[in-house]
């Protein structure tokens, strides 16, 4: 593989494209649910971000929308786009759906900003480039409006996904000057999911970057929040959550923080 970024990028896109079909039919995003009424967010999310009501908000890297159409109701991969719209419709709920590279994302939304930009649970671990990320959302948020984060924390992101019994270092907290690469057939939602297109490459992205992008980037930082669950079972012995959809770490919940948001505000 090449060392150009656009190389990884491609892997990444074959690798989501593929699973867009496997991930609408699961349990897991559970799409039924959400046409009854179901929202993909967690709890806190909406307490955190306050009123949406009547506001414009962009949900950057969507995957196939399901958070961001919970949004609604209160990504870089062409399929997922598609099925995004395609949710929208069978849902009644108003949304726009545009594929870019995040990066670009300036460009593909013309002189046009947001009183609520957000994006979480599993999206920053595909960039490289954290200043660059924090830039981009910072330009794409109106003046007075706010940037706000829900990710998996890259403390929790340090184990051996493959222990059966306890917690093990496997992988840097500290980032590489190259991505790590997986070769993951099926998908979290079906690990026996038959698949193809398996190559994946991530960046790790210590919190003291993230914080710093952000606040470099012109946005003033009110509060960082961290969070002992995951809403997937990471490890094969975590424990089902007090919030349904939620995954504990029974013998260390109180020592482990697995999950962070932040909210950000762009001065007026």
């Amino acid at each position: 593989m090449s060392d150009d970024p656009a190389s990884y990028f491609e892997a990444n896109r074959r690798k989501w494209d593929e699973r867009v079909a496997i991930h609408r039919g699961s349990a897991f995003y559970d799409v039924p649910g959400f046409l009854a009424g179901k929202s993909a967010l967690e709890s806190h999310e909406p307490e955190e971000v306050g009123r949406v009501a009547g506001k414009s908000l962009l949900h950057l890297q969507c995957h196939f929308g399901l958070d961001t159409l919970s949004w609604a109701r209160l990504d870089f991969s062409g399929e997922a786009v598609r099925e995004g719209g395609a949710l929208a419709a069978a849902a009644g709920l108003r949304a726009e759906f545009v594929r870019a590279n995040v990066y670009d994302a300036v460009e593909a939304l013309p002189a046009r900003t947001f009183d609520v930009v957000y994006t979480g649970k599993g999206a920053l671990n595909w960039l490289p480039d954290m200043e660059a990320w924090a830039s981009v959302a910072a330009r794409l948020v109106a003046p007075g409006g706010l940037l706000y984060l829900f990710e998996f924390h890259p403390f929790g992101d340090v184990f051996d996904d493959e222990s059966p019994d306890a917690l093990r270092i496997r992988y840097p907290y500290f980032p590489r000057t190259e991505p790590l690469f997986f070769d993951d057939p099926g998908s979290y939602t079906d690990g026996e999911a038959k698949t193809v297109h398996n190559d994946s490459y991530e960046w790790s992205h210590t919190m003291g970057s993230i914080v710093t992008a952000i606040a470099q980037a012109g946005l003033a930082i009110e509060f960082l929040h961290e969070f002992d669950h995951l809403c997937w079972q990471q490890l094969s012995w975590m424990a089902p959550g007090e919030e349904p959809g939620t995954w504990v770490l029974p013998e260390h919940r109180e020592s482990v923080p697995l999950m962070y948001s932040i909210r950000a505000r762009k001065p007026s």
